[in-house]
């Protein structure tokens, strides 16, 4: 199977902020952050896998700066690594004040989805941008980090009950 380019992963949305997807502190929501990484991330996992995909995980989530009413959020999601049937996908909102044109980093994260078939062969992956390499060059370690962090909570959910308190 031929390489991959990252770039051909990448997915980009743009939201506006309205007064809607404010809370409490007059910045957004973090459940709609989130739902917005779900969605953007996703699409980037589809084109790699070219099947269907399922979210495993979100993790290292980096609220770095919040979006205020009349900020736009541009989400960016690109896969940065792939196993045999997990897909890392790397994600940034790039904020922007309307009103004054400045740009800033506003959050990071990392989110793993698997594909549902498990005869899918998936690409390997060549980075075409020199961020994207960065990136990419720490897959092996995150994912290690992963594996870690799924036995320790495989044994934490063994004690923990389902069952209703009344």
């Amino acid at each position: 199977m031929e390489a991959m380019r990252i770039s051909e992963t990448l997915s980009i949305s743009n939201h506006r902020v309205f007064s809607a997807d404010l809370n409490e502190h007059d910045t957004v929501f973090g459940g709609k952050i989130l739902a917005t990484i779900d969605d953007n991330s996703s699409i980037a996992a589809s084109r790699v896998a070219r099947i269907e995909t399922v979210t495993v995980s979100v993790d290292q989530v980096n609220f770095l700066l919040p979006f205020r009413l009349q900020d736009s959020m541009c989400a960016e999601s690109y896969v940065s690594g792939v196993g045999h049937r997990s897909i890392e996908v790397f994600t940034k909102i790039i904020g922007e004040h309307l009103k004054t044109g400045e740009r800033f980093l506003g959050l990071t994260c990392f989110s793993t989805f698997v594909v549902t078939d498990r005869n899918v062969v998936l690409p390997e992956l060549t980075a075409d941008k020199p961020e994207y390499a960065y990136v990419a060059d720490g897959y092996q370690e995150r994912q290690a980090q992963r594996l870690a962090k799924l036995k320790r909570q495989q044994a934490f959910n063994a004690h923990i009950s389902v069952e209703l308190p009344w």
